[in-house]
């Protein structure tokens, strides 16, 4: 799986982007079970979960903050 790109999370709707997160929210839980049993091949593709889901969530915050301002 690749990143996420940020044109493609500003392109996404909220019902989308709760989706997404909660999705890779169980793929960073899934990969941590193998961290913790020394099976994870890939150790740097939790960073990268990690990094998505943090722009998943700043993209969430702006929508609602446009959405309460208008």
């Amino acid at each position: 799986m690749k990143k996420t790109q940020r044109k493609e999370i500003q392109e996404k709707t909220m019902e989308e982007l709760v989706a997404d997160g909660r999705n890779l929210r169980q793929e960073i839980f899934n990969l941590r079970l193998q961290q913790a049993s020394a099976q994870l091949e890939k150790p740097a593709r939790l960073r990268t979960l990690r990094r998505d889901i943090a722009r998943i969530e700043t993209r969430m915050s702006s929508l609602r903050n446009k959405a309460k301002a208008a």
